[in-house]
């Protein structure tokens, strides 16, 4: 386990995951909970986050983590989500907004309006739903964090990924809109984006050796992202040592953002 220092300290917190059973959400969930904080591991499937929620625990040494299925497009199914969390856990000190879709691959001239409206819906609509349905929490103890996935792509256009790239810039604006409103309640709110990550939801973009060559090469750090790359951010942002920054869009992306 972790060696723990009071400031990264998470010591008798609530972690809600979106997006949590796997991939980058599981290693932040884990993080959390090897600094002390209770987590939920929420995704659609509940056999997934039950055995995510199995490592953590068995890692932790102790029942740290617990699942909850949902699926973020439904309003009910995130109500739900939190009124659980509330009632196994107690309330929300830290949100992980991390799930995210992306039903269409190509041009913008090309999508069909269904994917258009789930790709808003999910990747922004329920961020905007949850961060609600969480904040009465925060604001009654003065004091949370909220952090939302978005991605380096939200920064560029894209001819392959416009509309998702069009979500993720709309969740930065979620987050600092939410920052300044919320930021008097001692709520801190942050963007965390994304690179390219090895992991299954961008298999499509790093999974053939001429597109790892090329990554490799543009990328300062000269590899791709892994999962595991998200621990600290998730640890630091939900922690006091972070206690002065809100309302950011912090990337990870071995550097190929490095001006954003």
């Amino acid at each position: 386990m972790a060696i723990v220092t009071e400031i990264f300290d998470l010591s008798g917190q609530v972690a809600l995951l979106t997006g949590a059973s796997k991939g980058m959400g599981q290693a932040m969930a884990t993080a959390l909970a090897q600094h002390g904080s209770k987590v939920v591991v929420s995704s659609r499937k509940l056999d997934q986050c039950e055995e995510t929620a199995a490592q953590i625990n068995k890692l932790c040494g102790e029942e740290r983590a617990i699942a909850i299925a949902c699926n973020i497009g439904y309003k009910d199914q995130l109500q739900n989500l939190v009124d659980e969390t509330r009632s196994r856990l107690g309330p929300i000190d830290t949100l992980v907004a991390n799930a995210g879709v992306n039903p269409f691959y190509g041009s913008m001239s090309d999508i069909p309006d269904e994917a258009f409206d789930k790709i808003m819906a999910s990747n922004v609509r329920s961020n905007h739903w949850l961060c609600q349905m969480v904040a009465p929490d925060m604001h009654a103890k003065g004091r949370g964090a909220i952090m939302i996935t978005s991605s380096t792509g939200a920064f560029s256009g894209s001819e392959v990924l416009g509309t998702y790239n069009i979500s993720k810039l709309a969740d930065i604006a979620l987050v600092r809109n939410l920052a300044l409103e919320w930021g008097p309640k001692g709520v801190r709110v942050n963007a965390i984006c994304p690179g390219l990550i090895k992991t299954d939801f961008a298999k499509a973009l790093w999974d053939n050796p001429e597109a790892v060559a090329r990554v490799n090469e543009q990328t300062p750090l000269r590899r791709l992202g892994e999962s595991s790359d998200f621990e600290g951010i998730a640890v630091f942002l939900a922690s006091d040592a972070s206690a002065y920054i809100t309302g950011q869009a912090l990337t990870v992306c071995g550097g190929t953002n490095m001006y954003r």
